[in-house]
């Protein structure tokens, strides 16, 4: 049994009574899980609704209780980092990373960004040492895959796209997955929402097609490797 972290990080519901006003990125999200689950039923999927339920952000106590030694951490500390502890946990029991959101003013939403933030933390997912030199942060964990499912209201922003250099969200999201122990990343996206035209109905098409063929592709080899 392999073991999928499901990231949703909209604002908005996929169910809302709109249709206009659904996720287009958590609907994403559940047609990859839903083609997951038809070729491997077994697999299990924990749910984490950070749009929904944002965590908190960081403060200079959190940081304080970070770079305390686990020992000598009082109970406030360790009631501080107890979320994280936890999101780490359902990190590190993830064989992929499944992550759905929208890009907000080219970027990722502040809710997914405190995600990382609680996440990526010394000695609990990287590990520094300046004995490496100019690179003296490694991670902790491995062999992790990373899928980001993104929806964008303009388009070109992938390489040689018009609009390259304003993508903060996907590059930004492949460098800190790094330090999640992510060796494996693909990246999904629709795009051309605010237009609303016939190029943004072909790339919600073209986005589940690649989303059904890369859960192929992903099902192999997860289960090829068991």
């Amino acid at each position: 049994m392999k073991k999928i972290l499901k990231i949703d990080a909209s604002a908005r519901s996929s169910d809302s009574e709109v249709a206009a006003h659904r996720s287009l990125s958590r609907l994403l999200s559940q047609h990859f899980q839903e083609r997951w689950q038809k070729h491997n039923s077994e697999d299990l999927f924990i749910h984490r609704d950070v749009g929904g339920a944002p965590p908190g952000f960081i403060s200079q106590d959190w940081i304080a209780a970070v770079f305390t030694p686990g020992p000598r951490r009082n109970a406030g500390q360790r009631a501080l980092l107890a979320l994280s502890d936890q999101l780490i946990d359902e990190v590190a029991q993830a064989d992929l990373i499944l992550i759905s959101t929208p890009m907000y003013n080219y970027g990722m939403p502040t809710s997914l960004k405190a995600w990382f933030d609680q996440v990526i933390r010394v000695n609990k997912t990287f590990t520094f040492d300046l004995a490496r030199g100019d690179f003296p942060l490694e991670p902790v964990f491995s062999g992790k895959t990373l899928v980001l499912l993104s929806s964008c209201g303009e388009f070109g922003f992938e390489p040689g796209g018009i609009r390259e250099s304003m993508n903060h969200l996907g590059p930004h999201v492949r460098t800190l997955s790094h330090y999640l122990g992510v060796t494996d990343f693909h990246e999904i996206r629709i795009e051309y929402q605010e237009f609303g035209d016939g190029r943004h109905r072909q790339s919600i098409e073209d986005a589940y097609r690649s989303v059904e063929q890369l859960v192929e592709t992903l099902t192999e080899g997860v289960h090829s490797a068991a």
